[in-house]
């Protein structure tokens, strides 16, 4: 009667981990960057427009998502910045930077929620247009702009979740160390070449004489 013959476990795939920090990075770089030039594409267009109330022959105002609000502009730019400070810290440091970039999106989408019915800024190019120190907007229309910035300030979002759930994976920028943490190997000179030219002449200016035969003196 044989024995029984074990089988072999399965071994954990040690390399799992490092495919997801990949992918995990490229994804928040996507991201990010998709994010932030929608949020300043779509800052700098048309968002409201509308014209003076009771004005005869008044002309049409529009304002843009930037004479609305500068903010969510501003938040995609530290966006930006906060994913490539990301890679410059470790730790603590590094979630806390994830959490700026999670931070940078919801703000980006809220600000975008609050100040899509803002006529506020209408309202004053209308009264620069008209003269007068007060003037109410009729006929105001709405764009599809800020509904961009709401999706630029969603996908700013998801990257910083992403960084916040994977970010400690992630590689850190460093000049003198590799991945696994050990000091990269000093490069060692060559010695020199005592028979080239140049090395010739260097020991005649020592007074040597690199042929080995003595000098007279």
């Amino acid at each position: 009667m044989s024995a029984a013959v074990p089988h072999p476990r399965p071994q954990p795939d040690e390399t799992r981990p490092g495919r997801s920090a990949r992918r995990s990075v490229g994804a928040a770089l996507v991201l990010t960057a998709a994010g932030s030039a929608l949020v300043l594409l779509a800052g700098g267009r048309t968002w409201l427009t509308g014209s003076a109330e009771g004005a005869q022959n008044a002309t049409v105002e529009h304002v843009t998502g930037q004479d609305i609000s500068g903010v969510p502009g501003a938040l995609a730019i530290v966006a930006l910045a906060a994913l490539v400070a990301v890679f410059a810290v470790r730790g603590v440091a590094r979630m806390l930077v994830a959490a700026l970039l999670a931070l940078c999106g919801a703000g980006t989408a809220v600000l975008c929620l609050l100040n899509r019915d803002d006529t506020a800024a209408l309202e004053e190019r209308a009264s620069r247009s008209t003269g007068l120190a007060s003037t109410a907007v009729e006929h105001v229309t709405h764009s599809s702009w800020p509904w961009v910035t709401l999706a630029g300030g969603v996908l700013i979002l998801l990257a910083g979740l992403l960084a916040l759930r994977h970010g400690r994976h992630w590689p850190a920028m460093s000049g003198r160390y590799e991945r696994d943490g050990t000091p990269r190997p000093r490069r060692t000179r060559k010695p020199a070449d005592p028979e080239r030219p140049e090395e010739l002449w260097k020991a005649f200016d020592r007074g040597e004489d690199p042929t080995g035969e003595a000098t007279p003196r």
